[in-house]
C-alpha cells in the first residue's frame, strides 16, 4: 500500500519503505504485531479510502490471522487489535491479500480481500460483500493499488488486472524486479526516461468531471492531480483501448471524455473504467459541426460551449444544441496552440514547452499582446527541469 508518498513492501517478518532501500523489520514500524502476537508478519494490508468518514479515511488496516489492526501515523488505534468479523463482516480470516478500490475506479468505495482464487469485495458503506472467483488470476500474495492501475503479486512476479471484471490486458506475468523495486543486476520501469521540461510538447490536457487531469504526449498519458502515486507515463490505450495513434485534442462534458484524433471523434463514458460509447469514432463533421483537424480543445466548468483552437481561428460548439454546429468564429492572437485547458485559475493555452494563463475565452480571442509565458516545470508533469 502506499502510505505517504511511499509504498511499503511486506515479506515475512520485514518491510520495504519505498522502492529500494534495505528490508527492516515491520515491528520497527508497527510495533503492536509482535506485541500481541509474536510474529510480526502481516497476511494483508490496505490504505482506507473513505473521504466521507474522516476519522477512517486514510488508516492503514493489516491483517494477521484472524485479526485486524487499525493505525493512524504509525500508532495503533484504542480498541484494536479486534476480530476481522467485527471491522470487515463476512471477509475470511488467513487472507492472502488485499486492496484499497476508490468509487470510479470500482463502482463503490470498496476494499478487494484475496483468499485463494476467491475476491471479496466489501463495499465500506454498506458493509455488504460480493464473493467473485477469477480462476484466471494467479494466486495473489499482495495486491496494490498504484497510479489507478491494480497488481497482483505472486513471487517476484506481478499481473496487472482490473478491479471489477478481474480481467488480465496485455502480456503478464512480469518481474516485479524490473519495474516497482530497484534490485541489482535489473532494470526499473522498463526503458522510459523523463524528458527534459524544455523539450516538452503537449498534445492535450483535461479535467474530468470527477477533477482527475490527464495529459497527453506522444502515444502516452499522465494523470497529474494525484501526487501521492508520483507522475508517471503510461500507453493510452491502457485507458482508451481504441485510440491507437495518440490524440490531437481532448476535452471532457457530462461525464463523457472526448478523444479527437484527425477527423475522427471518440467518446468514452466516465464509469469505473473509460468505455467507448457504441457507435464511435464518429467524424469531427457529423459530431461537432468542424471541418478538418484540431489543435487543441478546451471547456470551462460548469458551461456548455467547446472552444475549439484551429490554427489561427478559435470556433465556439454549443454542446447542447441539435444538430451541433459552429455558432460563433474569432481569430486567435496565439496561433498554432498544442493543448489548452480550463480552470478555477483561468485558462492556460501550451505551446511547445511553455504555456500562457489568460483569464477567460474572450480575452484569449480578443487580445493582442501574448501574457508573458511561462515555463513547464517538473512539478507539474514530471520532466527534467
Amino acid at each position: 500500500f502506499i502510505y505517504g508518498k511511499n509504498p511499503f513492501f511486506f515479506k515475512e517478518g520485514h518491510l520495504w519503505n519505498g522502492f529500494y532501500g534495505p528490508a527492516k523489520p515491520s515491528t520497527m514500524f508497527f510495533k503492536e504485531l509482535d506485541e500481541h502476537h509474536h510474529l510480526g508478519h502481516v497476511d494483508a494490508a490496505f490504505r482506507m479510502h473513505n473521504p466521507a468518514k474522516q476519522d477512517a479515511h486514510d488508516h492503514i488496516f493489516l491483517f494477521l490471522d484472524d485479526h485486524v489492526f487499525s493505525y493512524y501515523n504509525h500508532t495503533l488505534e484504542t480498541g484494536y487489535p479486534k476480530t476481522i468479523q467485527e471491522d470487515f463482516p463476512g471477509v475470511p480470516t488467513h487472507l492472502d491479500a488485499a486492496v484499497e478500490c476508490p468509487q470510479g475506479e470500482c463502482i463503490t468505495d470498496s476494499v478487494l480481500f484475496f483468499k485463494g482464487q476467491d475476491v471479496y469485495v466489501y463495499d465500506i458503506v454498506t458493509k455488504t460483500v460480493k464473493t467473485k472467483t477469477w480462476p484466471h488470476l494467479p494466486l495473489c500474495t499482495s495486491a496494490f493499488r498504484w497510479a489507478e492501475h491494480y497488481y497482483c503479486f505472486h513471487g517476484h512476479n506481478f499481473t496487472r488486472f482490473n478491479p471489477v471484471s478481474g480481467e488480465v490486458s496485455g502480456t503478464y506475468p512480469k518481474d516485479a524486479r524490473n519495474y516497482f523495486m530497484k534490485c541489482e543486476n535489473f532494470g526499473h520501469g522498463g526503458d522510459h526516461k523523463a524528458p527534459k521540461c524544455s523539450e516538452v510538447k503537449l498534445d492535450a490536457i483535461t479535467t474530468d468531471d470527477r477533477g482527475r487531469i490527464y495529459l497527453f504526449t506522444g502515444l502516452n498519458y499522465m494523470r497529474v492531480d494525484n501526487r501521492r502515486n508520483g507522475l508517471h507515463a503510461f500507453p493510452i490505450t491502457r485507458g482508451w483501448k481504441e485510440v491507437t495513434n495518440g490524440v490531437d485534442a481532448v476535452f471532457s462534458y457530462t461525464n463523457k471524455m472526448y478523444l479527437i484524433k484527425d477527423d475522427q471523434v471518440y467518446i468514452y463514458k466516465t464509469d469505473a473504467h473509460y468505455v467507448l460509447i457504441e457507435g464511435y469514432p464518429k467524424s469531427l463533421r457529423e459530431e461537432l459541426g468542424i471541418e478538418g483537424t484540431v489543435d487543441a480543445a478546451f471547456l470551462c466548468p460548469n458551461e456548455h460551449t467547446v472552444h475549439i483552437l484551429q490554427g489561427h481561428m478559435i470556433r465556439d460548439v454549443d454542446l447542447t444544441a441539435t444538430p451541433r454546429v459552429i455558432n460563433r468564429e474569432i481569430p486567435l492572437p496565439l496561433p498554432d496552440i498544442d493543448a489548452g485547458l480550463c480552470g478555477p485559475d483561468g485558462i492556460k493555452v501550451f505551446k511547445g514547452s511553455q504555456y500562457y494563463l489568460y483569464e477567460s475565452p474572450m480575452i484569449l480571442a480578443t487580445s493582442r499582446i501574448a501574457p508573458v509565458p511561462r515555463n513547464i516545470t517538473s512539478g507539474m508533469i514530471g520532466c527534467e527541469d
